[in-house]
Parts: structure tokens; sequence; C-alpha cells
């Protein structure tokens, strides 16, 4: 059986090459850090297994087969259930915003369904899986304000706290300080913390034992968001104690 590292180092060099359309063995190498020969050996690897395509005249290696069929298999696990994608478009609608559906899967946050449109567009980072920058986002937020203590530190210590904007908050003691606020408020928002010039929001939903196991967030434009926040949370709430309530039936 592959060792951790092994297994961590394989998965790197996927998304290395995801990140780029494709990529070179030198490109992995550099960006990865990680000696030119190992690379060689783990591209080797995946390309036999089908994860990867050698384009062998332009010298650069693409995502294979394989790994749409791992894309295929996660969403189907993870997409949300219908009543769960009517409330969120119904966020989408009601507020004129654009809309978010995010759970807990393994020991990541991880988005599960977006609702948007031409008029009222999704952060364009965000897309279906997106589980990065939990400690910049509304729903990255609010889950981790859920969290025990310790499990919250690990998730902060094991991600870290990147700047994205002037306004992202990366000292993790204010960091944590802030999502006890957020846990006693029940609401996390985020203001240009993500993207700059745009403003987000979300709230817990609880399973049948209370536990906060998803969230429901929306995002718009600042100057669009200012002096909107109570009707902005009163929807919030509704609909996700309407996917909460879904949850305790199920």
């Amino acid at each position: 059986m592959a060792s951790i590292a092994v297994v961590r180092r394989t998965f790197a060099v996927l998304e290395a090459v995801a990140a780029h359309g494709s990529a070179s063995a030198t490109q992995i190498a550099d960006r990865l850090e990680i000696p030119l020969p190992t690379i060689y050996r783990l591209l080797h690897e995946l390309v036999e297994t089908g994860y990867l395509v050698h384009l062998r005249e332009e010298r650069s290696f693409e995502l294979g087969p394989k790994c749409f069929d791992l894309g295929l298999s996660f969403r189907q696990r993870v997409v949300a259930p219908t009543a769960i994608r009517e409330a969120t478009d119904q966020l989408h609608r009601s507020l004129g915003t654009a809309a978010y559906f995010a759970v807990y899967r393994g020991e990541d946050i991880v988005l599960t369904y977006l609702s948007d449109c031409e008029q009222h567009p999704r952060l364009r980072p965000l897309r279906f899986g997106f589980h990065e920058a939990a400690h910049a986002t509304a729903f990255g937020k609010i889950l981790l304000a859920g969290m025990p203590s310790e499990q919250r530190l690990a998730y902060l210590e094991a991600r870290g706290t990147p700047r994205l904007t002037a306004a992202t908050m990366t000292d993790r003691g204010a960091i944590v300080a802030h999502l006890d606020e957020v846990a006693s408020r029940g609401i996390a928002w985020e203001h240009e913390e993500f993207l700059a010039g745009q403003t987000c929001a979300a709230v817990p939903v609880r399973n049948s034992t209370g536990l906060e196991v998803a969230s429901m967030a929306m995002s718009m434009p600042s100057a669009r968001a200012a002096g909107r926040h109570r009707q902005i949370e009163s929807a919030l709430r509704e609909l996700a104690g309407r996917c909460s309530r879904y949850l305790r039936m199920s």
C-alpha cells in the first residue's frame, strides 16, 4: 500500500497539471519543488494508470480519463438533494444574488451546489467541489465556527490562512476570536476578504441531532449589499431552516 506521503505527492502532481490545463515535467518539478527524477517516475505511473495523458509533441501532460471518471463519481456522491437545490435556487431568486450550499466532506468544507445567473454571477473562483480558503469565505467561516476548538485549530494549521485580499484575516488568534463571535451570532459575514468588492454571508444547516453539517450562503457586490443585511439574514435563516428540516426527515 502506498504511503501517505506518496499519495499526497501524487495528488499534488495531478493538481499542478489541472491548475494549468497542461504542464511539462520541468514545470511540475519547479512548482512542487520535487526532484525531476521523482517527478518523471510519478508521471510515468500516472500515465500508465490513465490518470494523465502524455502529449509527446508538446512535451507536456494533461489529465487523463481516470480523473474525469473520479470527478463524475465524486459529483454523484456529494451532489445536493433536490430539496436542497430548490432552496438554494429560491435564495438566489429572492435576493437577486448568487447562492451556495456547502457541506463537511471528510476533513474538508466542500461546495456541492451553486445557483447563479448572468445578472447575478457566482464568484468566479467558486465551483462545484471548491474546498479552499475556508478562513476567508462566509460558508467556510460558519462551519469552522461550529467545530470543536481543537478540530478548528487543526484545520487552520493544516490548510493555512493565506492572504487573498487586503481585508483577509491571517492571524490565527484573530481568526479564532472572530469565529467565536460568528458562533455566538449564528451567522458569518465576509466583507471583501475573499474577493475585493464582494460581500458574502452564510448560516448553518443542522442535522437531526442539531450538529452543523452544512451551510447556506450568498454573495453580491458590496455596494448592493449595503443596507440589506437584515433582509439577507432573514432569507438565509428561512431557507437554511428549510434545509435543516429536510435533513431531519431524511
